[in-house]
C-alpha cells in the first residue's frame, strides 16, 4: 500500500514537472542488436528461455506494438539517441565503417569475378563508384543526445557497447556527452578475437548472408574495441564483457544519479556462441538457429547480472529501466523469421520495424498487463526527460511522448501516426492503416494492421480514398519534417520476403 501511495505521488510529481533530488532515478537504457519480434519467451519463442529480459515485462511494462524508426543499425539508433526522426537532420543511411584492408579486397574480388559468385555476396550491391572520402558519416554535432541533456541535470553518463552513431576517426563518445566509454564504432565485431578457443566456443558461418565476409573481419577500425579513446584488446565473450563494464560503471557511480547506455552486439552476426549456451538449446534441431538461441540466452544471462547488481546495491526501485532492439531480426541470417510478422531487418514490413520494447521503473509505475497501443523508440527521450526532471530544447522538434501518463491511462493514445524512409524505401502508418512503398521495386501496398497482422493483403485497389489520405500524409511529411540525407547510401542490399526479392538501400 505504501509502495503504491508513493507510485501515485511520484506520478502527480512527473505531471507538475517536479522532479527533486530524492525522485531522481537512475536510468538504463539497454539497446540490444537485430533481436526479433519473435525471438523472446515473452513474445511467443518456445525454444529459448529468457527470464531476465521477460522479466522487465512482468515487473514493469512489455510492449506488444513497439516501433524503431528504422529497420538498420545506424539510423535506428540516432533516433533513439537524439529523440528524433533522424530524417530531421539529415541521417537515413549506414555510417562508412571502416574494416582492415584484407576484408576489402576479399569483398572486391568476389564482386568483380566473372565465376559464380557466393550467395551473400551476389545479393550486395555497392556503389562502386562512390566516393566514401568527400562524406562525413557522423551524428551531427549540434544534435543533443540524452547523454547531453542528463549531464546538464548532473548526471554521470555512460556508455557500453555498440557505438554505431560516428564513424569519424576523430570523433569520440565523450564529444556526444558520455563520461566514460568501453565500445566499437561500427556496426559489428567479433565476440571472440583470434585465436579463437574452438573447445569454448563454435564459430557458425553464414555464406549466405550478405554481411559474411565483414561480420569476421579482424578487430581493426571500425571493429575494434576502444575504451575512451584508446584501443584495447577484450580477450572474453564481448556479451559478458560489456555487461561487466556496464557493472562497473554502475558500482563506480552507485552514490549519484547516473545514466548507463547498454548497447549488446547480440545477436549481430557473427555468430559466435559458447559451447555451454549452445548445449542449453535441447528443442530446436537447426544448428544455425541453435548458435543465434544460445547466443540470446548468454544476452539475457548478461542482462541478468546487470538486474542482480542494482538489487544487490538497493538501486532497483528507483531505476528506470528501457530494452529495445534498434530493428528486427535479420531473416538473411535465416536463424530468425519475425513470426507472425512479415519481413525482417532491411525492410519497412512490420517484421523490420517492430520490435521487443519493455519499461521497468518500480518507483514511477506499477506493473502492468502488456500495452497494445503503438508506441515509438522516439518516446525513450521524452519519457527520461521527464522523469529526471530535464527540459526539452526549445529549437528543434521533438517526435516522441512521455509515455508514464499513457500506461496509466488506456484512454489515451500515444500517436495516431509514424514516419520511415531510407530513400527510396518508405512507409506510414496512421491509426491500424499503413503504407509501404519501394519505389526502386515500383511497389505500392496498403495493410490494415488490425485485420492483417501479416501484411498478406493489400488493400490498395479496394480502398483508393484510404491510399490517397497515407500518400499524401507522407509526402507532406516528407516535405515539412526531412532535409536531404547527408550522405547516400553506400550499397543495395536484396532481401527475400515471401519468396520475393525487394531492394533496399543500405
Amino acid at each position: 500500500m505504501q509502495k503504491k501511495l508513493f507510485t501515485i505521488l511520484f506520478q502527480l510529481f512527473l505531471c507538475s514537472g517536479i522532479v527533486t533530488a530524492q525522485t531522481r532515478p537512475n536510468i538504463i537504457l539497454i539497446i540490444v542488436d537485430d533481436l526479433g519480434y519473435s525471438d523472446l519467451a515473452s513474445y511467443g519463442n518456445k525454444h529459448v528461455h529468457t527470464p531476465n529480459i521477460d522479466s522487465l515485462g512482468i515487473t514493469g511494462t512489455r510492449f506488444t506494438q513497439g516501433y524503431v524508426t528504422s529497420p538498420i543499425c545506424a539510423p535506428s539508433r540516432m533516433g533513439i539517441i537524439t529523440g528524433r526522426y533522424q530524417q530531421r537532420f539529415g541521417a537515413e543511411f549506414m555510417l562508412y565503417d571502416k574494416f582492415d584492408r584484407s576484408v576489402k579486397k576479399k569483398i572486391t574480388r568476389h564482386l568483380l569475378s566473372f565465376k559464380k559468385k557466393p550467395v551473400g555476396i551476389a545479393t550486395l550491391k555497392p556503389d562502386l563508384f562512390l566516393d566514401r572520402s568527400v562524406y562525413v558519416t557522423d551524428l551531427p554535432s549540434n544534435e543533443i543526445t540524452i547523454a547531453e541533456m542528463l549531464k546538464r541535470q548532473g548526471y554521470a553518463t555512460g556508455y557500453v557497447g555498440k557505438w554505431n552513431l560516428t564513424s569519424s576517426p576523430t570523433v569520440f563518445p565523450d564529444m556526444h556527452g558520455f563520461d566514460y566509454a568501453y565500445y566499437f564504432d561500427g556496426a559489428l565485431s567479433r565476440y571472440v578475437d583470434d585465436p579463437v578457443d574452438t573447445s569454448l566456443y563454435i564459430n557458425m558461418h553464414l555464406p549466405w548472408a550478405f554481411s559474411e565476409i565483414p561480420a569476421w573481419a579482424p578487430r581493426h577500425g571500425s571493429t575494434a574495441i576502444k575504451e575512451g579513446r584508446t584501443i584495447v584488446k577484450d580477450s572474453g565473450y564481448l556479451t559478458f564483457s560489456l555487461a561487466q563494464k556496464g557493472i562497473d560503471f554502475i558500482e563506480r557511480n552507485k552514490t549519484k544519479p547516473f545514466f548507463l547506455t547498454l548497447s549488446f552486439n547480440a545477436p549481430h552476426d557473427p555468430f559466435q556462441v559458447p559451447k555451454t549456451y549452445y548445449n542449453r538449446i535441447q528443442t530446436e534441431t537447426d544448428s544455425v538457429r541453435r548458435v543465434y538461441s544460445g547466443m540470446i540466452e548468454a544476452l539475457d544471462d548478461a542482462v541478468g547480472t546487470v538486474m542482480q547488481k542494482l538489487r544487490q546495491e538497493g538501486l532497483a526501485d528507483n531505476c528506470l529501466i528501457f530494452f529495445t532492439s534498434d530493428n528486427g531480426g535479420a531473416t538473411y541470417t535465416r536463424a530468425t523469421d519475425n513470426a507472425p510478422l512479415r519481413g525482417g531487418k532491411a525492410t519497412h514490413f512490420d517484421g523490420g520495424i517492430l520490435v521487443p520494447f519493455f519499461l521497468k521503473y518500480p518507483n514511477g509505475l506499477q506493473p502492468r498487463k502488456p500495452y497494445t497501443k503503438p508506441v515509438s523508440a522516439l518516446d525513450i527521450y521524452s519519457t527520461i526527460a521527464a522523469v529526471s526532471g530535464a527540459t526539452l530544447a526549445t529549437d528543434r522538434t521533438y517526435d516522441g511522448v512521455n509515455l508514464l501518463p499513457y500506461l496509466t491511462n488506456d484512454s489515451l493514445l500515444p500517436h495516431q501516426d509514424f514516419f520511415w524512409r531510407n530513400g527510396y524505401s518508405k512507409a506510414f502508418r496512421r491509426d491500424d492503416w499503413k503504407l509501404y512503398v519501394n519505389e526502386k521495386n515500383k511497389i505500392t501496398f496498403l495493410f490494415n494492421l488490425a485485420q492483417d497482422r501479416e501484411e498478406m493483403h493489400d488493400l490498395s485497389k479496394q480502398q483508393p480514398a484510404k491510399l490517397k489520405e497515407l500518400q499524401d500524409a507522407l509526402q507532406d511529411w516528407e516535405k515539412k519534417n526531412s532535409v536531404p540525407p547527408l550522405w547516400p547510401s553506400a550499397a543495395d542490399v536484396l532481401i527475400e520476403v515471401n519468396g520475393k526479392w525487394y531492394r533496399f538501400p543500405s
